[in-house]
């Protein structure tokens, strides 16, 4: 029990340390900002550590951190193929086909009120059908490899991107769009200076939103068929191994991938649309 009562010290000195640093004088500091989450998520790495260790908790059931550091830097060749495998491979390129066929999409869709009547509601059906009935298809489709992967990525971004992506370009107002009329100014002027500004912040919070979607229907779809390589399949084989330590490995990877891409698509999002006002807020 002593190392419980001291997790639940750290707890305290953790949780007093970055309320003094978010409320002091130099709290809207970047390394203020940047210390606060550090500091909160070592504070629950340590309680973590503390409390699985005091209450001798089973590894089967949940392994200290200190275990899985020692697991990740044991299999940094497997975790980074199957890296390459799951994120770079499948992920990424379904994410970047299928979210730029979803642009292009919503800009046919913006021309053709046909497209827009009976496209989108297609896409909501499409977007409620469960990864786990659409991955098997795509696998026996497309094969093992990574395609079969980024297909089932393609078809989760998709619809996503695109019902945001014409919300955005719808948010203009008519006086705007007058406006660009009485400049005898042609669609796609109006598209490159008027709309498609407009749009960027829906268009930004697609990308955010199918950033996540990307990397989740990478790894499940390797539930369901993969070579010998890949994070899905990395998860299911330590599984049933019993390997804990590699599970949840595997799981930190594609945990710090998650909120590198988040990250990257943010502050791009951040450089593009810093006029906008929900970045002026507060500074």
């Amino acid at each position: 029990m002593t190392l419980v009562i001291f997790a639940v010290l750290l707890w305290a000195v953790g949780f007093g340390v970055n309320v003094v640093l978010a409320n002091g004088p130099a709290r809207d500091t970047g390394a203020v900002r940047l210390a606060v989450p550090l500091i909160f998520g070592l504070t629950i790495l340590g309680m973590w550590e503390l409390i699985v260790r005091g209450m001798q908790v089973s590894t089967v059931i949940l392994p200290p951190p200190s275990l899985i550091a020692a697991s990740f830097a044991e299999n940094l060749g497997t975790l980074w193929g199957d890296f390459v495998q799951t994120i770079l491979k499948g992920a990424l390129s379904g994410y970047i086909f299928g979210c730029g066929a979803a642009f292009v999409t919503a800009l046919l869709v913006d021309r053709s009120d046909y497209l827009r009547r009976g496209l989108l509601p297609l896409g909501n059906f499409m977007a409620a059908l469960p990864i786990v009935g659409t991955a098997p298809i795509l696998v026996m489709w497309f094969g093992f490899g990574w395609q079969s992967k980024a297909a089932v990525v393609v078809l989760m971004v998709y619809f996503p991107m695109l019902v945001n992506t014409v919300a955005g370009l719808s948010e203009t107002t008519s006086m705007q769009r007058d406006l660009m009329r009485t400049y005898a100014a042609t669609w796609g002027q109006t598209l490159w200076t008027l709309r498609l500004p407009a749009a960027l912040p829906f268009v930004f919070n697609g990308l955010k939103i199918c950033s996540t979607l990307a990397l989740i229907g990478a790894i499940v779809a390797e539930f369901f068929g993969s070579p010998t390589l890949g994070l899905g399949f990395r998860i299911s084989t330590s599984i049933g191994q019993l390997d804990l330590g590699m599970v949840w490995s595997a799981i930190l990877v594609s945990a710090l991938s998650g909120t590198v891409f988040y990250g990257l698509v943010a502050l791009a999002e951040r450089r593009t649309t810093f006029w906008h006002a929900s970045h002026r807020g507060g500074r």
